[in-house]
């Protein structure tokens, strides 16, 4: 069973970082320097590419904003969260944990924002949240070939997990007293956020070991959750570098 990658950044990515491709297909009015781009680093992946009409690339596409650039690959590969963890070493941990996201735009930049944040995994559950898609790889800018998703069965029982291992949970709640700015974020940490419409379910709200909101002074009482989660990444990320420094 293939899949597909949709777009210019994705699909440089996605060869950039060595990820399997069966075919690249490019349309045959793509600008010759954007062609180039794609077709160099599929040769040196030794990724064959053909040129087709658009039209074959709409319906490939399914309505996706394809820019003139197809690949077809094998279906995504989720990481394994213990693997991940091994392979840290000395590294403190940052993981992102998603209860409930829905929405692949927002898994895709949850992703991307975990790249740039530093952020070592993402975990979803395997039921009743997005999957790594090729919406969702667009939505991420081609991070998501970087920074590995782990699927697991249960988020409230991995929280255990993690917590048997000495990694902080640290849920983002609205309704939580502590502000994000005065929260200590700068260790061994598993940032959870929760779904769109209901945020962090109440089992894992209980299991996390602290919760935070960001700051709001504007009439509107909430964030998308991929902004919230960039802003609670990106504190992290400041307060582990004045630890450092």
């Amino acid at each position: 069973m293939e899949d597909i990658i949709v777009g210019r950044n994705p699909v440089c990515e996605a060869l950039r970082a060595g990820r399997p491709i069966n075919k690249i297909y490019l349309a045959r009015n793509l600008k010759p320097a954007t062609a180039a781009e794609v077709s160099g680093l599929a040769r040196e992946s030794q990724v064959p590419v053909q040129k087709v009409e658009k039209q074959l690339l709409d319906r490939m596409a399914e309505g996706a904003l394809h820019q003139g650039i197809v690949a077809s690959v094998s279906p995504y590969e989720y990481a394994d969260l213990d693997d991940i963890l091994a392979q840290l070493g000395d590294q403190v941990p940052l993981l992102v944990l998603l209860d409930g996201i829905n929405d692949p735009h927002n898994l895709g930049a949850i992703i991307r924002s975990a790249d740039a944040a530093g952020a070592h995994a993402v975990v979803i559950p395997r039921r009743r949240a997005a999957s790594v898609t090729s919406v969702v790889a667009r939505a991420s800018a081609g991070a998501v070939e970087f920074v590995p998703v782990a699927r697991v069965t249960n988020i409230a029982v991995t929280i255990d997990m993690l917590k048997e291992r000495g990694i902080w949970v640290v849920g983002a709640d609205p309704a939580a007293e502590q502000l994000l700015w005065d929260a200590p974020m700068d260790g061994p940490l598993a940032v959870v956020v929760g779904s769109e419409d209901k945020g962090i379910s109440r089992l894992i709200r209980e299991k996390c070991d602290l919760l935070v909101r960001l700051p709001m002074a504007g009439r509107v009482n909430s964030l998308n959750v991929s902004v919230a989660a960039a802003l609670v990444l990106f504190e992290t990320a400041r307060q582990k570098r004045n630890r450092l420094s």
